[in-house]
């Protein structure tokens, strides 16, 4: 009988990584936290209609990469793709919009039938940061520096680029949208399958297409910014003079497009060259219409999602991770002879007074040679030792793995005095 294995392009997270993980999702709840964002969850599965109307019906993602299905009642639900429309779902259901600002952030799982590669997986993590309420390009810059303080917290700013374009409104976007078609049409057959089949359906995508040929069909293109209004001309430049203020550096990007539909006046990118293809990071934008568009009052929003793995992967390649940052114990408690219940007893003391301790006791007997070899190999500062002796006389021996310090025998709460005075 063949062994289950995972499913492809969907990863188990073992005991050694997760460290890792818990060390950014830490990092970045902490930045948040700082910035007064609150934490919301929401399903990981919703009704088909939600991602149709939101994402489009034309886009990738829903003409190709969802996990659709019918369920028992004959419904079509879909594994989310993404956060910001199933994020939008809960707060109007909920009725945290109307008249209400907010700042949100979720974190979790999201699902895309891809082709699995370095840095692109089925089940792929992100988290995602939503405000709602703010007309002004304040808010916009706000998700920049809390994300450029992240990135100087993880140690990777010197890896990462933000690229930052407008979209103008629908009505601009429109009549741009009018105009690329007309200058690709005539060069149709030059263009990649790709981009060929989105003339048709999504043609601004083409313009942050891979293909280097159809790149440089691109040359001479009509710009972007030609067709946009003033209000999103004034909105762009307040945004980089608040960008310039805080000395954040930034390219502006006019192929920047982004691949949802629901974007409009600023979307971004932070982009890495340490990557390869999947380079980048972190992205987002303005959408001031999709509460509207899911059935809502008109209510402006702007937000980002940053995929978990490739930052993980980010973190890896550049070597910037704490020495520290996987969880060893600080002490390991050796139990010889009949004294288990003891050994038990003296663990629980401890954790009620040593709250920050990680304590590890061993377990499955052994000799007291084999024991000490696992103290040590855990890496452990130091190793409490529990025998007969120290059972009747209601004491530990401690011995320091590290420091090379005399072993002592002493009682439990002189430990704790000793403890948190070395620590």
């Amino acid at each position: 009988m063949s062994k289950i294995q995972a499913i492809r392009g969907m990863n188990d997270l073992l005991p050694q990584q997760s460290a890792t993980w818990q060390y950014l999702e830490s990092a970045v709840s902490s930045i948040l936290d700082q910035y007064n964002y609150k934490e919301i969850r929401f399903p990981i599965m919703e009704t088909t209609d939600l991602f149709k109307r939101s994402i489009g019906e034309v886009t990738d993602i829903v003409e190709k990469e969802m996990y659709t299905f019918a369920d028992r009642n004959g419904d079509s639900v879909t594994l989310r793709p993404e956060g910001t429309a199933s994020c939008v779902r809960a707060c109007e259901q909920h009725g945290l919009l109307y008249n209400q600002t907010q700042k949100l952030w979720y974190h979790g799982p999201m699902f895309r039938y891809e082709r699995p590669q370095k840095g692109r997986l089925r089940q792929f993590h992100q988290i995602g940061v939503e405000t709602f309420g703010f007309d002004g390009p304040d808010i916009d810059a706000e998700l920049l520096l809390l994300t450029a303080r992240l990135w100087k917290q993880l140690k990777i700013n010197h890896a990462v680029v933000l690229e930052i374009n407008s979209l103008g409104t629908p009505a601009s976007r429109g009549r741009y949208k009018a105009a690329l078609i007309d200058y690709l049409n005539p060069l149709k057959g030059q263009l990649d399958e790709d981009s060929q089949r989105r003339l048709s359906t999504n043609p601004l995508r083409i313009l942050d297409s891979k293909n280097t040929d159809t790149q440089a069909l691109l040359a001479d293109a009509p710009q972007l910014h030609d067709f946009i209004e003033d209000e999103a001309k004034a909105h762009f430049v307040a945004l980089t003079d608040i960008l310039k203020a805080a000395d954040i550096p930034y390219r502006v990007n006019q192929r920047l497009v982004r691949g949802l539909d629901y974007y409009d006046y600023t979307v971004f990118e932070w982009v890495t060259d340490q990557l390869g293809a999947q380079g980048t990071v972190c992205a987002g934008g303005r959408y001031n219409g999709l509460v509207e568009q899911l059935g809502g009052r008109p209510t402006a929003a702007v937000g980002l999602a940053m995929g978990v793995e490739r930052l993980v992967l980010l973190l890896e390649t550049l070597n910037v991770l704490p020495d520290n940052v996987a969880s060893t114990p600080d002490i390991y408690i050796v139990s010889v002879g009949d004294v288990m219940p003891y050994a038990l007893s003296v663990a629980e003391k401890l954790r009620d007074d040593l709250l920050d301790a990680n304590i590890c006791s061993h377990f499955g007997g052994g000799s007291f040679k084999n024991q000490m070899k696992k103290a040590d190999k855990s890496g452990a500062n130091m190793a409490l030792i529990i025998g007969e002796d120290e059972k009747q006389q209601q004491l530990l021996t401690v011995k320091y793995l590290r420091s090379g310090d005399p072993q002592k025998t002493i009682t439990v709460e002189e430990f704790i005095t000793l403890f948190k005075h070395r620590n």
